[in-house]
């Protein structure tokens, strides 16, 4: 294959996203610290993370508009400053109050990347589902290694120096994209943005049948993705008595699953169909999250806790055939705003995901927080399957 310069962009808009995940992925493995020094429980924190994903949430459809208005490029490059500059913020709370405003800024910041980045590829690839997988890879990358950096760092220097490792990525990302991008021509420059955020044509693009239903589905995702990036490490380690480190090693596995399965999972669904891939890896949440939970409870061993890990691996990689579900449903005119939309509306819903598992652990144990989520990715399967075997036509 020859390298052209939608490769460049497509690495490019990897890296960035990578930038932004690095962030807020850094986290989660020193919740325990973070918790020990604030004096604060789970549900807490898992507020703030909540707080930070919902923030991500409801900037996807504006971001889609400001890229409609601006071009990509631009705001991309606000996208990597503005995590770079909230990771600095929150190693510098003084307070849990102040913590979580800062992560909330950290979620509005990083969350201008995605949607508008997936419609600028689209403009680059026909084979849009391979394209988003490598693109949605940029999350794994990430979760490979920020954990286990975030954790030794934080473990050495406290979890302000971990919470930095943010910085140190976004920056170099921030200039190298500056550089070698080329500026990109906004899709609508004179188009007044109050016409963007008419409320019924938003809600006119969310009722049709099939954005309906494909936003459930990505909703059941989202859920239990939110969910398993703030608090797989604390389950592993508090809820299975592994050690802080090999729940870390264990955490980078996943996300090493997840980022390959990516690209594969985007692949087979411009191949054998977007609703088979995703059947496949709502299958693998419920074997997963059902056997992390067994393996705690009946101490099955290391094995069946890194198959576990694996599988749920695997069942995220659910972005890339739903995603490129929305994207087959889309215009080319409604692609910039509208998937910025859709990813707002199940991404909101889905933020609920930490502070639901963080509470439920509080109250009822691990156990019962993560068989929730298997509970949601058979709810998920059920939906698909209910599709295609009576014909809904969704």
């Amino acid at each position: 294959m020859n390298w052209r310069y939608r490769h460049t962009a497509l690495a490019l808009c990897t890296l960035a996203f990578t930038a932004t995940m690095v962030a807020r992925l850094s986290i989660s493995p020193l919740v325990p610290r973070i918790t020990a020094e604030f004096g604060v429980t789970n549900a807490t924190v898992g507020l703030a993370l909540s707080g930070m994903w919902l923030a991500y949430a409801l900037a996807q459809f504006p971001s889609g508009v400001l890229g409609d208005r601006y071009g990509e490029r631009a705001v991309i490059l606000t996208a990597v400053g503005a995590t770079a500059v909230a990771s600095l913020l929150i190693a510098a709370s003084p307070s849990i109050a102040v913590f979580m405003l800062f992560t909330v800024v950290l979620g509005a910041g990083a969350g201008l990347h995605y949607s508008v980045a997936t419609t600028f590829l689209a403009k680059q690839f026909d084979d849009i589902g391979r394209a988003i997988g490598v693109h949605v890879a940029g999350g794994p990358i990430a979760g490979l290694a920020a954990p286990p950096l975030a954790a030794l760092v934080g473990s050495r220097y406290g979890w302000r120096a971990g919470i930095l490792l943010g910085v140190a990525v976004a920056v170099p990302v921030f200039a190298l994209f500056a550089w070698r991008v080329r500026p990109t021509d906004p899709g609508r420059p004179d188009q007044a943005m109050r016409e963007r955020f008419a409320l019924g044509s938003l809600a006119e693009l969310l009722s049709r049948p099939p954005i309906l239903y494909t936003t459930a589905l990505a909703t059941m995702g989202a859920f239990s993705w939110q969910a398993t990036a703030s608090f797989l490490p604390t389950f592993l380690d508090v809820g299975s008595d592994l050690s802080t480190a090999l729940s870390a090693l264990l955490f980078s596995l996943y996300f090493l699953v997840h980022g390959g399965t990516q690209p594969l999972t985007g692949s087979l669904s411009d191949r054998f169909g977007r609703d088979a891939t995703a059947m496949g890896t709502m299958s693998a949440g419920v074997l997963g999250y059902g056997l992390l939970v067994a393996t705690a409870r009946f101490d099955l061993g290391l094995g069946a806790t890194v198959g576990a890990v694996c599988l749920v691996g695997v069942a995220m990689s659910w972005g890339a055939p739903v995603q490129s579900r929305f994207m087959d449903l889309l215009s080319d005119a409604e692609r910039g705003a509208g998937f910025g939309l859709v990813r707002t509306a199940y991404m909101v819903l889905g933020a609920s995901g930490s502070v639901v598992v963080g509470t439920l652990s509080d109250v009822a144990g691990w156990g019962v927080a993560f068989g929730l989520l298997a509970g949601v990715m058979a709810l998920g399967l059920a939906t698909l399957l209910a599709n295609r075997l009576l014909g809904l036509g969704y």
